[in-house]
């Protein structure tokens, strides 16, 4: 569980890096997600999520 909180804390800071080194580019993608299908949103997400898996899979042996 540590290991699992551990991991939300590095997403977070990996965003909040994001929008503050670029914010300008980061208010543009948001908005580009409003404007987006909710198909290609899922789709994207669905596609992260398993490359995150992948990745963590990969990397745990």
């Amino acid at each position: 569980m540590a290991q699992f909180i551990a991991a939300i804390g590095l997403v977070l800071v990996i965003e909040g890096l994001l929008f503050a080194a670029f914010p300008r580019f980061a208010k543009r993608l948001a908005a580009s997600a409003l404007e987006s299908p909710e198909t290609s949103l899922r789709v994207a997400g669905i596609a992260s999520a398993v490359l995150g898996i992948v990745l963590i899979w990969i990397v745990r042996g």
